[in-house]
């Protein structure tokens, strides 16, 4: 059975390879091509947590599973904040085939799938980016949008300003982007084209008062009903696109607290990003529109990553 470790995800899976294959992997989602089930999460003390995100591609296509922690502290002490493996079974004999670093391929397919949603809602001429959130999504973000936008402003928050500050600085050399960090989330998107909230904020740090009309809002932080990372408002005035619907109508806490007071209805959630690539469904409808992509995290953009890995390991 082949091992693909973290520094072989992370040297392997370029931002060039993974946001056509998670691409093309919500298509193959949307279209009815995928099996799946929601996601299990099992609560755990301090917040921490323990999920199983099991799926199958299609006829004669890889299944699997992603099991995987969540320890939110982990980031402070220099570790991942995502840590499992994702388990790939050959379609052809039912056997395990390969065993995948879960955090890392989170890590990046996250990323890559924002970023192809902001090729296809953002404006074309979209060029600054904010980012609410300082850690490891951050990064990724920063490095997946700046391949399909070419970024001339990055603008970051976070609850330290010292550390919002280094960070900004840091993926700014990265990317030959001007970085800076701010004090106030307010402040940080006040210019921003391209929003990505990337926290682990369980009440709401972006407000839709502050974000101009045309801007394109990445919603990534919140994983599960809990947390919430934007506003009531923002919801209500965002054409909302989720990656899967019917997991934001179970599990998508800032549709599901509009929801509850009665500001929007199951209508709101507009469709997926799979149909939006597929051309079912329009993405931005005009130039002053607010659009949002909520991300849950989808097991089938996990087994295409592992899957494309395996199999260009495989014919190497």
């Amino acid at each position: 059975m082949r091992i693909i470790d973290r520094e072989e995800v992370a040297q392997r899976l370029t931002y060039e390879l993974a946001i056509p294959i998670v691409r093309e992997a919500m298509i193959a989602f949307s279209t009815g091509q995928t099996r799946q089930l929601l996601r299990s999460i099992i609560p755990l003390a301090e917040g921490r947590m323990f999920g199983l995100m099991p799926g199958a591609m299609g006829a004669d296509a890889p299944f699997g599973a992603k099991v995987i922690s969540v320890y939110p502290e982990n980031f402070a002490n220099g570790r991942q904040s995502h840590q499992g493996l994702i388990v790939l079974f050959d379609p052809e004999t039912g056997a395990p085939a390969c065993v995948v670093h879960a955090g890392e391929v989170t890590a990046i397919r996250t990323a890559a799938a924002s970023a192809a949603a902001t090729d296809a809602l953002a404006r074309p001429e979209a060029r600054r980016l904010a980012l609410l959130g300082y850690g490891e999504q951050a990064a990724t973000h920063a490095r997946a949008i700046a391949k399909v936008r070419p970024l001339e402003q990055i603008t970051v928050w976070g609850r330290s300003l010292d550390r919002a500050q280094a960070f900004a600085a840091s993926i700014g050399e990265e990317l030959g982007v001007p970085g800076t960090a701010f004090a106030e989330a307010k402040d940080a998107v006040a210019e921003a084209e391209i929003i990505c909230t990337v926290s682990a904020a369980k009440e709401p740090i972006l407000k839709g008062a502050w974000v101009a009309p045309g801007t394109h809002v990445n919603v990534v932080g919140s994983s599960y009903a809990g947390p919430v990372e934007i506003d009531d408002e923002l919801v209500v005035r965002a054409r909302f696109i989720a990656d899967s619907r019917d997991g934001v109508l179970a599990q998508g806490a800032e549709y599901l607290k509009a929801k509850e007071a009665g500001l929007i209805d199951e209508s709101h959630v507009v469709g997926e990003i799979g149909q939006v690539f597929a051309g079912q469904i329009e993405g931005r409808q005009n130039p002053f529109q607010v659009t949002i992509y909520k991300s849950l995290g989808h097991v089938v953009q996990d087994l295409a990553s592992a899957w494309a890995l395996y199999k260009t390991s495989e014919t190497a």
